[in-house]
């Protein structure tokens, strides 16, 4: 209908990104799906919802059947509420399948596992606002006045306080513009620029030796291998000058208060869990933890991404980060939910479920909101994964790549269109109404999870999102006193916030570390070379990343006429002197291959980028045609950020 900006919102101030300002062109777009759809050949024909829940529950319940419930894959959404998510990976474990996932595994499966690892909890440290206290903002691999223009607002009002700004990126971005020192790392150096800065920390005497003592462990093995490592070979590593490294190391160590922000550049990569684990312990060795203005900020990508990860949708963890592997959790949700079994886990990730999927051991998968067709890594791979299924459930607001696979396809409502909670990146719980009715027969998503697992057996007691809230503040700690009312005024509240009378959690390990020893654990990692590097066939190294106007897969904000008309097309960025070697001019359309194959785009020549390097925007199913997918060993990831490449004119 409209936007009013809510101006005494704590996080925004009533400032929305291009997208936000865009929203009703997506929501009211006559592209919206609007009627279950049955695949027919080569076409879709519309059926009734009867028909419709009849399938997808006889699709699930044979491959269950035939192949044991383990043969079931799911995939939550991360653009859907928190009440969504939970019914989901409840769906999932109570028909006995471990494998339930989301796009976090694309994007900061790391940060759970890496800052789990070390401070005891995977999440933003601090608030938004609170960036408004750091003297000194440092953002590794990130660029958030793209990513995450809102957070820009809160280091201008830091910079106009006096704050430095330090960014560590290969690009010349518009996050680089805003930084007082712009250090451009050789890509993949992450962490050999972050043990440069704690080398100088520890020889120089900046370490906060009174904070590692009484709040940390491991430091005499950190300390131990920085002895072997010097600031010029960190040089050497990043191509950074040492007198840069040395100086942006003494105003983080220096400053009263600093704050560590990071994003994809840092999570994917196939170190990318001991990148996160690094980026950390810098801020523990300098004792920029736990204060207002100091702590680590990882930049989620999604609205509810961090909120998808609490509910348990995740192949590691059910509800509340209780470990998928431990037969406590078993035995805890087993009462919670009287059910008599409960899958032990950890299950299958999304990127496990593709391999399984080729290897026929995951015959039917049921998708909510996610478009592994165009946001997986070597898409053609997935293609092939979700091609041998025997079913696909596919639940969306718009014929997505994805959807244009399924065997059955569900029409969603949209955010707008249904009532529900939402976790931002920043642990921050709210609860939005329904405004608009949904179009056509699109449906809420809890009354179709709850309709396919009445015709499966199962009564998932999720009649209303208001009924499963009240189920996760029973059995997710963290959500204890997130009751809609309390999360329905302006701003919600952020978690932990463990009982109606607790005022919810700003700045975390204020005290304490979320470890079983509170104190938190200091890692020392070595960084480790690409999965893929260059060669004379593939010279050139790749990297992808976000652009300002679209939004990860780019089903919604292609779109929107006034965001498409920003950004109407792929390109790549090229530097300049690789285009005159190339003989490849401004606008030219070029052809980018890579082993797994190759995309089109059109040639924007600039010093954006460092010779030897290119750079596409991910929005474009294109893109993903060529990126890497090997994976982190830890919290599989893929390495989207390095692929080797060669580059040429298309004829």
């Amino acid at each position: 209908m409209g936007v009013e900006y809510m101006k005494g919102h704590p996080a925004c101030e009533g400032a929305l990104c291009p997208k936000g300002n865009a929203v009703l062109e997506i929501l009211n777009n006559g592209d919206r799906l609007e009627y279950p759809l049955k695949r027919d050949g080569d076409e879709f024909v519309r059926i009734s919802w009867e028909e419709a829940l009849d399938l997808a529950a006889r699709g699930l319940a044979g491959s269950a059947q035939d192949h044991g419930p383990e043969s079931l894959g799911f995939l939550a959404s991360s653009r859907c509420n928190n009440e969504e998510n939970y019914l989901m990976q409840k769906l999932a474990r109570l028909l006995g399948s471990p494998n339930v996932d989301n796009c976090a595994r694309l994007c900061h499966s790391p940060t759970v596992v890496g800052l789990g690892a070390v401070l005891g909890t995977g999440a933003m440290t601090n608030n938004l606002g609170d960036l408004k206290n750091s003297s000194c903002i440092f953002a590794i691999g990130t660029n958030f006045a793209e990513a995450h223009p809102v957070v820009s607002r809160w280091v201008e009002k830091a910079k106009e306080s006096g704050a430095k700004v330090i960014v560590a990126d290969p690009r010349i971005t518009s996050t680089s513009w805003m930084a007082d020192l712009h250090l451009r790392i050789n890509p993949g150096s992450d962490i050999d620029l972050l043990r440069g800065m704690m080398k100088v920390i520890v020889d120089e005497e900046l370490a906060d030796e009174r904070f590692i003592e009484e709040r940390t462990e491991g430091f005499e093995i950190l300390a131990a291998s920085l002895r072997g490592y010097s600031l010029a070979k960190a040089s050497e590593m990043t191509g950074v000058p040492a007198e840069e490294i040395a100086q942006a190391a003494r105003i983080y160590a220096r400053s009263p208060a600093s704050s560590l922000l990071y994003s994809m550049g840092i999570t994917q990569h196939i170190c990318g869990t001991d990148n996160v684990k690094t980026c950390a312990t810098l801020a523990l060795v300098a004792g920029q933890m736990g204060r207002p203005g100091a702590g680590v900020w990882p930049m989620r990508g999604q609205n509810n991404v961090q909120g998808n990860c609490d509910m348990g949708g995740m192949a590691e963890f059910y509800p509340g980060y209780r470990r998928a592997s431990d037969p406590k959790s078993i035995d805890f949700f087993k009462a919670a939910w009287e059910a008599e079994d409960l899958p032990l886990g950890p299950g299958l990730t999304a990127t496990e479920m593709t391999e399984a999927a080729l290897e026929g051991k995951i015959k039917a998968m049921y998708i909510i909101g996610e478009d592994p067709v165009t946001c997986d890594a070597n898409i053609n791979k997935t293609k092939a994964a979700l091609d041998n299924l025997d079913f696909l459930v596919v639940q969306e607001i718009f014929m997505t790549a994805t959807a244009r696979m399924a065997d059955l396809v569900l029409p969603a409502a949209a955010w707008a269109e249904k009532d529900g909670s939402y976790t931002s990146m920043e642990r921050r719980v709210q609860w939005i109404d329904q405004a608009v009715p949904p179009v056509g027969e699109a449906k809420e998503g809890l009354w179709v999870i709850n309709e396919i697992g009445k015709r499966m057996g199962l009564d998932l007691k999720g009649e209303s999102a208001d009924q499963v809230l009240k189920e996760i503040n029973r059995n997710v700690p963290q959500y204890g006193g997130m009751t809609r009312e309390r999360i329905s005024k302006v701003g919600g509240l952020l978690w932990p916030c463990p009982d109606e009378g607790h005022p919810g959690t700003e700045i975390l390990h204020q005290e304490r570390f979320s470890t079983p020893s509170s104190r938190a654990n200091i890692a020392s990692a070595d960084n480790r070379p690409p999965a893929e590097e260059t060669s004379p066939e593939y010279p050139i190294l790749l990297s992808t990343g976000r652009i300002v106007v679209h939004y990860n897969s780019g089903s919604m904000t292609r779109r929107s006429p006034s965001l498409l008309d920003r950004d109407p097309e792929l390109y790549v960025e090229i530097n300049p002197e690789d285009a005159a070697r190339l003989l490849i001019c401004e606008g030219d359309m070029v052809k980018v291959e890579t082993v797994r194959g190759e995309a089109e785009a059109r040639a924007r020549v600039t010093k954006r980028v460092k010779p030897g390097m290119v750079f596409m925007p991910f929005h474009w199913q294109a893109t993903n045609i060529i990126t890497s997918d090997a994976l982190d060993p830890i919290a599989k990831i893929p390495e989207y950020k390095m692929a080797a490449c060669r580059i040429s004119v298309k004829p």
